[in-house]
């Protein structure tokens, strides 16, 4: 009934169709096993994808050549961009989503990839020969060989939701939890965790009074995440934000006897930086009020979704709290709120391909490795489909650095440092955050997917022409020069300082007022050059330039470190290097090395618990 597939993925979220879709693309004979093929990419929790740097990996995924980025073009209702009072490194697109179309937009895509075989089903256990994988077991009674297998299972293992008292098994609500696979797991040797995570209450929108809400449109010119050629937003929906009071915090304490998280029947770790209202209310005293923020599930849905009431509690206490905030003073709700307990699986036991260190070809990615958010999961989905793909054809693995990509970051972070919480992407987490920009991502990674076959020609040549476009930009602003009469409307206008000769067009630009759209308007030399290029291309070309000029020295200094840094990735640690006989080392670095057998130097640096001087003497052993 089944071949023998090159790759196996299992489960049907984010992850897992980033993973199927990287594979099968690279010609790899792939199997998606899900639970339910009408769930597929579903969004959850909030209807939106990206963020404060989640939306930057969302651009990197695009870059490499996923499908994150233009599902969320072709489905999105409203468009931001964050932090754009902040210099380029912290600007971040988000979008909302229309939530159905999003599942239906992924699925239409992985149905029309060739290689890319559907099989709805639970995968309870694997197939494992001389610690490597051959196969799954399925629920059905099924065993299916592959050469590799990626398990991306979500909040689905040993799911159990709590809604105050109640408790019931679930991955998702009306969705049951898969049994078994963590027992087999634990049983080949894997570590394994409990973790927690909510969702709010869903509102009738017909109910909701918005003339008592505060308006919160998406921008006056939406952009999108994908680089290649996806359709522009037209007719944005708005959001809207409300607020809870005290009176609204002191009916939810009413139900804090009965919250699962008060009372210790979960037992799983939350997160800190997306709490519960209950968690906020008590971590929070001093505050009698917290912003909401209500996202419509899609353009013609009534739904509405509360963004930052995430709750546990008893159902009849979420919906008398609801009630009690300005403008939802006769809501109706479609369901309440819940957590969510799952198993997961330390990610310190993975290599920094997704693949884990006890049983050859297997993979893991998505929330079963500690973390939580749609594009976190995705990100780990084509990182792990790519290498999944390489290694089965013996070919070099493929590893984004620090310095390349926030996809680098998290998977760095997971492999080496581990988790203790769920894992949720932040600028700050980036050392390197000037060189990973949100603009910048194609140029930064579409010629290395390029290379290993995934990114197509078609992608690599709009890169190429956008590079050459902005060295010829750079190169006319520093050669043209202004006179103080041509420069004086632009700089009036700016609010900036008149000259007092001639001047490059360049120095203009360095002025934190000025942008090289605003001379363009007024300087025809200028216009006339920039109307010679690629009219698809022109707005990314005036931004990347200006980005280059006005933050030059930072870029250049970041990017000095990175390669001074990054040189401790190049001295290779063996696989079976005995630490207990390196006597130098502390007890702990011995322990830990031994544990985690990072690859280089580099990556030994960055496990928690290893000193400096461990690593000095790290590399004089390399020396000798």
């Amino acid at each position: 009934m089944f071949k023998t597939y090159d790759v196996i993925v299992v489960g049907g979220g984010h992850a897992g169709c980033e993973a199927s879709a990287a594979a099968a693309n690279m010609s790899s004979a792939t199997l998606l096993i899900t639970m339910n093929m009408a769930n597929i990419a579903q969004m959850s929790c909030n209807p939106a994808m990206g963020g404060i740097a989640k939306g930057q990996m969302v651009r990197e995924i695009d870059a490499l050549g996923g499908y994150s980025g233009i599902v969320t073009d072709r489905t999105m209702i409203q468009f931001r961009m964050l932090n754009k009072s902040k210099g380029p490194a912290m600007w971040s697109p988000r979008a909302q989503s229309d939530r159905m179309l999003f599942s239906m937009e992924w699925r239409k895509i992985l149905e029309g990839i060739p290689n890319l075989d559907f099989w709805q089903d639970v995968v309870i256990g694997l197939l494992v020969k001389d610690k490597r994988i051959i196969g799954v077991k399925t629920q059905m009674g099924h065993e299916i060989l592959s050469k590799s297998v990626i398990l991306t299972n979500g909040t689905f293992l040993n799911g159990v939701i709590h809604i105050g008292r109640k408790q019931f098994g679930g991955g998702r609500i009306a969705e049951k939890a898969v049994t078994g696979l963590t027992e087999n797991l634990k049983k080949l040797g894997f570590e394994s965790d409990r973790m927690k995570t909510g969702t709010p209450v869903r509102v009738d929108g017909r109910t909701i009074d918005f003339s008592k809400l505060a308006v919160q449109p998406g921008d006056e010119n939406p952009g999108k995440f994908s680089f290649t050629d996806t359709p522009g937003l037209t007719d944005q929906r708005n959001c809207y934000m409300a607020y809870t009071s005290q009176k609204v915090h002191d009916i939810l304490k009413k139900g804090f006897n009965d919250s699962p998280m008060f009372n210790g029947r979960i037992e799983g770790i939350g997160p800190r930086y997306c709490p519960s209202i209950e968690d906020k209310i008590d971590r929070f005293t001093d505050k009698n009020y917290h912003q909401l923020f209500v996202e419509p599930e899609g353009r013609d849905s009534i739904e509405y979704y509360i963004n930052g009431f995430s709750s546990s509690l008893p159902d009849y206490i979420q919906y008398e709290a609801l009630q009690n905030i300005e403008g939802f003073e006769n809501a109706k709700i479609f369901r309440p709120g819940y957590a969510i307990e799952y198993d997961f699986f330390y990610p310190v036991q993975l290599k920094n391909t997704l693949e884990t260190r006890r049983i050859e070809r297997l993979y893991f990615a998505g929330q079963i490795n500690g973390t939580t958010g749609y594009e976190e999961a995705a990100a780990q989905g084509i990182i792990a489909g790519i290498n999944a793909h390489l290694k089965i054809n013996d070919k070099e693995s493929f590893v984004l650095s620090r310095s390349e990509a926030y996809i680098g970051v998290l998977v760095d972070d997971l492999v080496n440092k581990g988790v203790d919480e769920p894992y949720r992407m932040f600028t700050s987490r980036a050392e390197y955050r000037i060189l990973l920009r949100q603009n910048n991502a194609d140029i930064r990674l579409t010629e290395r997917s390029g290379n290993i076959g995934l990114a197509g020609n078609d992608r690599f040549e709009i890169v190429k022409k956008k590079l050459e476009s902005i060295e010829k930009l750079i190169k006319f602003l520093n050669m043209e020069s202004i006179s103080p009469k041509d420069a004086f409307n632009i700089l009036e206008k700016t609010n900036t300082s008149p000259l007092s000769q001639k001047t490059r067009l360049v120095n203009l630009i360095l002025r934190p007022q000025v942008s090289i759209e605003d001379i363009s308007i007024e300087y025809e030399p200028l216009y006339r050059f920039i109307q010679t290029f690629d009219k698809s291309i022109i707005s990314d070309v005036l931004q990347e330039a200006e980005i280059r000029i006005k933050y030059g020295g930072y870029i250049e200094k970041e990017q000095e470190v990175a390669v001074k840094l990054g040189k401790l990735d190049q001295f290779k640690l063996k696989p079976d290097l005995d630490y207990f006989a390196l006597k130098s080392l502390s007890y702990e670095a011995r322990e830990k090395l031994t544990k985690l057998r990072p690859d280089t130097i580099g990556q030994a640096s960055r496990i928690a618990g290893i000193s400096p001087s461990d690593i000095s003497v790290l590399t004089v052993y390399l020396g000798k």
